[in-house]
């Protein structure tokens, strides 16, 4: 039954490529897969492909990769002649203009990496972990002309782990959400799958992360800034400065010893850095121009005293 659902995929990162595979491998009619133009990267700036462009390629899938959609009437036309019953979009990178909301009858459906109503925007893993949640999730949801305020179609929640970052849910996510939409899909089609309005009540926002995002403020108390770190890993990652050069903290947790804000204290190979309430017992870092490093190889190669301080 599910086989004559005609479907247009529209995602770009690797965090859609699970959906799109899940679509695929779960028999769907997959006419067309929409992502973003080759981009520059690396140091040569050779042209590279997202990784959705990738997977259609690997599944024999048609491409389509325009620069801008709202007013593009050839993109307009190749759309409309797949009659599709449904368009998908993960993590595609453009608004959705409304005629091609209004083109599907089961309408453009997103996989969102948050529980909606919270953390509706561009990074609700990161801020889910740096607001100290203990839960986030996946939702299907219909997607209509605001940010994220379409109706709900299904959830499903996980535990955010102590140790978890915002690479490892995402990883775990992708995976989930990939059957959450295929089971989406499926329901719409058997009509088990009902639309529920999002409480805006309830809303909170996950704006894109700017860099500024991961600098260290040793104002905050130990456990604010510990989400921070895990919630902006990989990027912009935590950050601060150690002897007037760039210094990443990766991992660290915090402790109970209370020291002045900034302030080091190194006892052998262990390190910590003061908070507002206690501090963070350093255990991964890298200076500017070096690779990660273990705090003992840290306190070995460069020294610190106790009493010196991050941020000056």
């Amino acid at each position: 039954m599910n086989g004559s659902l005609t479907i247009v995929f529209a995602g770009t990162p690797s965090f859609a490529v699970p959906t799109f595979e899940a679509l695929i491998n779960g028999g769907f009619d997959v006419r067309l897969a929409v992502t973003q133009p080759d981009r520059p990267s690396g140091r040569g700036l050779a042209l590279s492909a997202s990784p959705v462009k990738e997977s259609a390629l690997k599944h024999g899938v048609s491409l389509a990769q325009p620069d801008k959609i709202k007013n593009n009437e050839s993109f307009r036309t190749q759309l409309e002649g797949l009659h599709p019953d449904a368009i998908v979009v993960v993590g595609y990178g453009r608004l959705i203009p409304q005629w091609m909301i209004d083109l599907p009858r089961f309408g453009n459906l997103n996989l969102h990496a948050s529980l909606l109503p919270k953390y509706r925007g561009a990074a609700p893993i990161q801020w889910a972990i740096a607001k100290g949640e203990t839960v986030t999730g996946v939702t299907t949801m219909r997607i209509d002309a605001g940010l994220d305020t379409g109706d709900i179609l299904l959830q499903h929640e996980i535990t955010i782990g102590p140790d978890d970052t915002a690479g490892t849910i995402a990883s775990g996510l992708a995976e989930i959400g990939g059957q959450l939409m295929v089971a989406t899909l499926r329901g719409l089609q058997t009509g088990t799958v009902q639309p529920r309005p999002q409480d805006n009540a309830q809303a909170t926002l996950a704006p894109i992360l700017k860099k500024e995002d991961g600098k260290v403020d040793f104002g905050r108390s130990a456990n604010e800034i510990s989400n921070r770190l895990r919630g902006f890993s990989p990027w912009p990652g935590a950050y601060t400065t150690f002897r007037g050069k760039t210094f990443h903290i990766w991992q660290a947790r915090p402790t109970t010893t209370k020291l002045p804000s900034a302030e080091l204290k190194v006892d052998g190979s262990l390190a910590w850095v003061g908070c507002r309430d206690s501090s963070l017992e350093l255990f991964e870092v890298q200076m500017e121009g070096k690779k990660r490093m273990s705090a003992k190889d840290f306190i070995n190669g460069y020294r610190p005293k106790t009493g010196e301080r991050l941020g000056d």
